[in-house]
């Protein structure tokens, strides 16, 4: 190949390194743009639902321009509409076989965007995972795991990546979908000689204690519910907290009841335990 060529072959790829140079500078300017806008509206953003339609639509924006950006491109090398079509559809039908999954997901995306299943904040449960949602992008739903590796409802520190295409096979249970206050309770089993209006009584003081802010928020007072058990009545008392905080409100309230019931006499904690009774084989009865 001769130097003249070589020439030829360079002015024929200058045009395209200089159409994927403005693509570039465009969709960092234009990146630029929307993360001085989104954190402006952010720090605006009063509630949970604001703050989601803001990382939501900004992602969708930022989507959009690149495709709009990508098409163009396409369409100057194209050299009509029609040879856009032809272009995009060989484009489609040979990234569809090979990208399922990631289509799914984009599929999933939307329908996270336009049904609004969940928010960025909620939290909810995918399947066997459970956490807070931090982040939905375009193939991954990111959470903070509550639980996993501890018990209960805490968060473990972890943060879990789900792909988006899994959301049309799995069940989602959003905990906080309309309302940030969910029904707990805290159970406590005591003896069938204990005084069963005191136990009751000692249940619902403990739980009125420490949610009267749940209470007042919701206008509903904490109530109880009673079983048979083997080995004495459970005390189930319930009340509404704050989702993320259900762990925190259970051990307070589990505590005081423990300790109203080691201050009364007549109430106590029932719990399976063997009992030698020794006869004396000796004595008649007549």
């Amino acid at each position: 190949m001769g130097v003249l060529d070589f020439i030829n072959e360079l002015e024929n790829f200058v045009p395209i390194l200089r159409t994927l140079i403005i693509i570039v500078l465009l969709i960092i300017f234009f990146g630029i743009i929307l993360n001085f806008i989104k954190k402006r509206l952010l720090s605006k953003a009063k509630t949970k639902k604001q703050i989601s339609n803001i990382q939501i639509f900004s992602q969708m924006a930022k989507y959009i321009f690149i495709l709009i950006v990508l098409l163009s491109a396409i369409f100057s090398y194209s050299g009509s509409w029609s040879g856009l079509g032809l272009s995009v559809g060989l484009l489609s039908a040979a990234l569809g076989w090979a990208l399922q999954k990631p289509i799914t997901g984009i599929a999933a995306w939307m329908m996270i965007v336009m049904r609004r299943n969940f928010e960025i904040g909620d939290r909810i449960i995918i399947g066997t995972v459970k956490g807070d949602v931090i982040d939905i992008t375009l193939t991954h739903v990111y959470i903070k795991e509550v639980g996993g590796i501890v018990a209960g409802e805490e968060r473990s520190g972890r943060i879990i990546m789900i792909p988006n295409s899994i959301l049309f096979e799995q069940n989602i249970i959003n905990y906080t979908s309309k309302y940030e206050l969910i029904l707990d309770q805290v159970p406590v089993t005591v003896t069938y000689e204990s005084n069963m209006d005191k136990a009751i009584n000692i249940a619902l003081k403990a739980a009125k204690k420490h949610t009267t802010s749940f209470i007042e928020k919701s206008n509903k007072e904490p109530y109880v519910r009673t079983y048979f058990e083997p080995y004495g009545m459970r005390v189930s008392v319930r009340y509404l907290v704050d989702a993320k905080r259900l762990q925190e409100f259970s051990s307070l309230i589990t505590k005081e009841i423990y300790d109203r019931i080691k201050e009364t006499k007549d109430v106590e904690i029932a719990y399976p335990h063997t009992e030698i009774l020794f006869k004396d084989k000796t004595k008649r009865f007549t």
